[in-house]
């Protein structure tokens, strides 16, 4: 959502200064690819780009497409074809061994429903849903962003009879929470469709507002999570301490959870250094459907915190000590090592070295029909 979030920025500035802008999405991948399908870059006529759709290599190339699709008016898809061993006759040098389809679509303005106001609706709530792209991979009617599925409303550009059947498939992408492709036969012609699974960020809970915290909102700002900071002491908990965090909570314990809407991507961290505060704030989190709590200090002190409030065995969802063993010492190397364990847990990753994974770095399963 990070990415999605500066693009639509980058569109508001573009719009301001009357400049023309294009949205490319990667929307199928064959083989080795940098970036993965629903991966997005906003292109403006001068040449910024806000977002990546490879490591570097196509987006020279990507503006060029990007131009003719403005100033065409019309959608184009773009194939590269990196498994051929010349790919320097793209001029861009890929070394990937991967086909990459990519979508390019002009930005009008005046439509209510072009591809940036579909990606402001998926931004605008923290609920999850599916944004669904048509394209075609043997005519040159490329359809482009056609809907925004979420449980209690919908946004849609196609009015067609498979309109029903794209709706139904995009409520199983929304119950499984697994992004998959479809074919769907329209006018006469095949489409192929993505239909992608978008949750909201990571929202990252902190209860402490030490100085040990500052690097931890900092990493967590730039990967475009959505922070909160909680404590008691009003010395200590600012905003001006803070000012990447989207909501400073100067409260008790009892006091900071019916401020705060907790869904499935939401992370509580306990780093308050008040033993105190930290065993009370958990027992009330046990009582929550929080998917992720950590907790900061020796494996001790949590089992000593679990033993107070009654708590007969530790859940899975809690993790104490916090972090990923990557040796840290800094309050700076610390915080690395709680991002990247929220990061893998929310993930579902193993957080192994990625010279020992059998499989491609990007795996993921997308259910074909």
């Amino acid at each position: 959502m990070k990415e999605i979030a500066d693009i639509i920025a980058a569109y508001q500035s573009a719009i301001k200064e009357n400049r023309k802008t294009a949205l490319a999405t990667v929307v199928k991948v064959e083989g080795s690819s940098y970036r993965r399908p629903g991966a997005r870059m906003l292109i403006t006529e001068d040449g910024m780009l806000t977002g990546a759709i490879s490591g570097g290599c196509l987006e020279g190339d990507a503006l060029r497409k990007a131009l003719a699709a403005i100033h065409q008016g019309e959608n184009k898809l773009v194939t590269y074809d990196t498994t051929d061993e010349d790919d320097a006759k793209f001029g861009i040098q890929l070394g990937c061994n991967g086909i990459v389809h990519i979508l390019f679509e002009p930005i009008f303005a005046d439509d209510d429903l072009n591809p940036i106001e579909i990606l402001k609706a998926a931004n605008s709530r923290r609920e999850d849903c599916v944004i669904v792209t048509l394209f075609a991979l043997e005519h040159k009617k490329q359809p482009g962003s056609i809907m925004l599925f979420r449980a209690k409303d919908i946004l849609e550009k196609i009015q067609d009879e498979i309109s029903g059947t794209i709706k139904n498939d995009a409520f199983d992408v929304l119950k499984l929470k697994l992004s998959r492709f479809e074919t769907y036969h329209i006018d006469g012609k095949d489409f192929d469709a993505f239909l992608e699974f978008i949750p909201p960020p990571i929202q990252l809970v902190i209860a402490g507002a030490g100085n040990d915290v500052q690097p931890l909102v900092e990493m967590a700002d730039i990967l475009g999570w959505e922070i909160i900071v909680a404590d008691g002491r009003h010395t200590h908990c600012s905003l001006q301490r803070f000012p990447k965090a989207r909501q400073i909570l100067i409260a008790k314990p009892e006091k900071i959870l019916p401020q705060i809407e907790i869904d499935g991507q939401t992370a509580f961290v306990l780093m308050t250094h008040n033993y105190n505060y930290d065993v009370e704030l958990l027992n009330l989190l046990l009582a929550t459907n929080a998917p992720y709590i950590g907790t900061l200090g020796p494996k001790s002190k949590l089992i000593r915190m679990l033993e107070e409030i009654d708590q007969p065995k530790e859940e899975s969802r809690i993790y104490g000590p916090i972090g990923l063993d990557i040796g840290a010492e800094t309050a700076e190397e610390i915080a690395i090592s709680i991002i990247a364990e929220i990061k893998t847990i929310f993930s579902g990753a193993s957080a192994g070295l990625l010279r020992e994974k059998k499989n491609p770095i990007h795996f993921y399963e997308i259910k074909t029909n």
